[in-house]
């Protein structure tokens, strides 16, 4: 059995030269001193996945040309990864998530987890016969200030919830792009049947229910492309229907010009409520009931322990994207830590289950928009 005190073996799927979510990914392992990059299949030919290996310093006999080669000699090696990562555009995801599980490799997958429902009940399926780790870079739930706003709903200071609102506001195709990022993102065959929806719609549905606790029951969608030929969608309006009574309102676009990654978050209960937004991650909001506003700080006076398990730097010194991320794969290192010391499983991060909670809301999304924005039932709501 592997000692996970040490650092443990990563190999990357995707994310080599030109794609900036790779080096995210990257920094966020290395952070903390839990993981090593000890081989890789960074690219989409050969040529230029042996190049980014090489560029990354790794051996050329561990710069895979394709992921099944990754697969195949890595699981043959003593000195072999343990932990494969996932950063390819979203149309890979499901055969080399499928072949790491299957394979016995725990997996850290970008989202959203697959382009279709069916793929994700079956990777589920398989990671619960396989029992490995399973983590989907949900990254926002990694925040120390949405920790804090999850434990303060669970804690009952905002009374029971009525009103979610989020919106993931961004501007960087506003008009018709070229470029690795853009190209992906935009082409049905590698982005899936969502565009803007799929991309930043499922951050904002998982930090939705994360923080409130709720579950989604039903949905009423619109959907558009405004860019010109543009065959996904850009831009999405939501109205939600939480079990128990409580709504919601969730918008994503990818055309407002002048926004960057403006994403936002507010809760409303019965006794007060809780504003965050990620441009301004280290502060949250809480209002009461005839009580002056409260700013909540990193680090600072009144967070409570959820927040302080995933602060790294004392208040005022700025701590945000590349740290949630890190949180998302120490949280990863640390389960399998105790399960290596036989202390069961207890993730602590999003996992194959909240992935596929993902895409049960994108293929609902779709139906709702598909049939002119009728309210449609989220499976399982009842």
């Amino acid at each position: 059995m592997s000692d996970y005190q040490r650092p443990l073996r990563l190999a990357m799927v995707g994310g080599g030269q030109d794609a900036f979510i790779g080096a995210v990914h990257r920094h966020a392992a290395a952070l903390d001193g839990r993981y090593v990059l000890v081989a890789g299949a960074l690219s989409s030919t050969p040529e230029r996945s042996r190049e980014s290996g090489a560029a990354l310093g790794l051996p050329p006999e561990r710069s895979y040309g394709t992921w099944q080669d990754l697969l195949d000699g890595e699981k043959n090696r003593e000195d072999g990864a343990e932990v494969i990562s996932i950063v390819t555009p979203n149309h890979l995801h499901f055969p080399v998530a499928l072949a790491a599980v299957q394979a016995g490799f725990h997996v850290i997958c970008d989202k959203p987890l697959v382009p279709t429902l069916k793929e994700a009940q079956e990777l589920e399926a398989a990671v619960r016969q396989a029992g490995t780790a399973f983590a989907v870079t949900y990254n926002y739930s990694g925040y120390p200030m949405i920790r804090q706003a999850r434990e303060m709903v669970r804690k009952g200071e905002l009374g029971s919830v009525r009103k979610v609102i989020v919106e993931y506001h961004q501007g960087w195709l506003a008009t018709e792009q070229t470029g690795k990022q853009a190209e992906w993102r935009t082409d049905p065959a590698r982005s899936g049947p969502a565009g803007a929806l799929g991309d930043i719609g499922t951050h904002a549905e998982q930090l939705t229910t994360f923080v409130s606790g709720l579950s989604l029951a039903e949905v009423a969608a619109e959907l558009t492309a405004f860019v010109p030929g543009r065959p996904l969608d850009d831009d999405a309006s939501m109205l939600l229907r939480f079990e128990g009574g409580a709504r919601g309102v969730l918008t994503v676009s990818q055309i407002e010009i002048g926004r960057e990654n403006d994403l936002r978050l507010s809760v409303f209960g019965t006794k007060g409520s809780l504003s965050w937004r990620q441009e301004d991650p280290n502060h949250l909001l809480f209002d009461q009931l005839d009580r002056p506003r409260q700013i909540l700080t990193r680090g600072g006076p009144g967070t409570g322990g959820a927040a302080n398990a995933m602060t790294r730097l004392p208040a005022g010194h700025p701590e945000a994207f590349i740290e949630a991320f890190a949180n998302i794969y120490r949280a990863v290192a640390d389960d399998l830590a105790a399960r290596e010391r036989g202390e069961g499983v207890n993730p602590d991060y999003p996992t194959v289950s909240d992935g596929v909670q993902g895409v049960e809301f994108m293929t609902f999304v779709l139906e709702s928009a598909a049939a002119n924005g009728n309210w449609v039932s989220l499976k399982g709501s009842g």
